[in-house]
C-alpha cells in the first residue's frame, strides 16, 4: 500500500499531488501524520508543504479547468469528509491527463461526487452567513460562534468583511477551535480558549457583555414571535430551512 501523509492544508495537499507525480506513485491512502498507523507492506511518504510546487500545480489546474471548477476543488477540500483527499486526487489526475475539460463529464463518478459535495459545502457556508447573530462586548467587538458541519468559515470571510466593514468582529468555529478577527483593516486567523465564552451555546459572559446587548437579543425574540403565525407553523419545512444545529446560537430560539 502506498500511504502519503501531509499537514492537512490545501497547499500541503497540492504539494502531495505534485510529489506523487515526481515519484511515479499513486496514493492509496492519505492522512495527517498523527493519524498514521504503521502497517506491514505499506510504504509511507511524509510530504512537506512546498509553496512553489503547490502554486505550480494550481497554475496547471487553471489551464485545464475553469475558475469555477478550481474554486470547487478548494471548497470540497474544506468538507473534511473521510477519503476526500483520494477523491480530489482522482479528479485532479483525470483533469491533468484528459485531452478535454472533464468538469462537466458527470459520467465520471469522481466528477459527479465532487460536484455533489461542493453543493453541500456551499450550502453550509451560505447558512453560516445567513444565521449569524453577533453579541456585542464591552470593548465594542462583535462576537459570533458557529458549529458548522464542514470547515466553511474561510468561505464566509468575504461576506462578513463586506457586510460588517464598519465594526470589529470575531467569528469562531467552536468545533475546530479557530476563528477570524477583523480589526477594521484586515482579517486575521485566531485561536483562543476563553473562560468568558460558553462552549455549549457560544454566549459571552455578562461581565464582558455590552450593556445594550441583552436588549438587542430581546428584540430578536420579539421580532421572531411577532412574525410567527401559530396556525400556519410547518415544523418540517422550518427545519429544512433552519437546521436545528444552528438553534443554540440564535437568540430568537431561546426561551424568554
Amino acid at each position: 500500500m502506498i500511504h502519503f501523509t501531509y499537514d492537512k492544508t490545501f497547499e500541503g495537499f497540492l504539494s502531495l499531488v505534485s510529489d506523487s507525480y515526481e515519484l511515479g506513485l499513486k496514493p492509496e491512502r492519505i492522512t495527517a501524520p498523527d493519524n498514521y498507523q504503521a502497517e506491514f507492506f505499506c510504504d509511507t511518504f511524509d510530504v512537506a508543504t512546498d509553496k512553489e510546487k503547490s502554486d505550480e500545480l494550481w497554475k496547471r489546474l487553471h489551464e485545464k479547468l475553469s475558475e469555477n471548477a478550481c474554486r470547487m476543488l478548494s471548497t470540497v477540500f474544506l468538507s473534511e469528509l473521510p477519503g476526500i483527499e483520494l477523491l480530489l486526487y482522482q479528479f485532479i489526475d483525470k483533469a491533468l491527463n484528459s485531452p478535454q475539460n472533464i468538469e462537466s463529464n458527470f459520467a465520471e463518478p469522481c466528477v459527479m461526487e465532487v460536484s455533489n459535495i461542493f453543493k453541500k459545502v456551499a450550502r453550509e457556508a451560505q447558512r453560516t452567513s445567513m444565521f449569524v447573530r453577533f453579541q456585542k462586548t464591552a470593548d465594542e467587538v462583535f462576537y459570533a460562534s458557529f458549529d458548522p458541519k464542514y470547515n466553511v468559515l474561510p468561505l464566509t470571510i468575504h461576506h462578513f468583511k463586506n457586510r460588517f466593514a464598519d465594526q470589529k468582529w470575531v467569528i469562531f468555529d467552536t468545533r475546530r477551535k479557530y476563528g477570524y478577527f477583523y480589526d477594521l483593516d484586515k482579517v486575521a486567523e485566531i485561536t483562543f480558549a476563553s473562560s468568558h465564552i460558553n462552549a455549549v451555546n457560544g454566549n459571552i459572559d455578562d461581565e464582558i457583555r455590552a450593556e445594550d446587548d441583552l436588549q438587542f437579543r430581546e428584540l430578536w425574540k420579539n421580532y421572531f414571535t411577532s412574525l410567527t403565525i401559530k396556525e400556519r407553523i410547518n415544523r418540517k419545512l422550518h427545519l429544512q430551512h433552519l437546521p436545528k444545529r444552528f438553534w443554540k446560537y440564535l437568540p430568537e430560539k431561546q426561551p424568554f
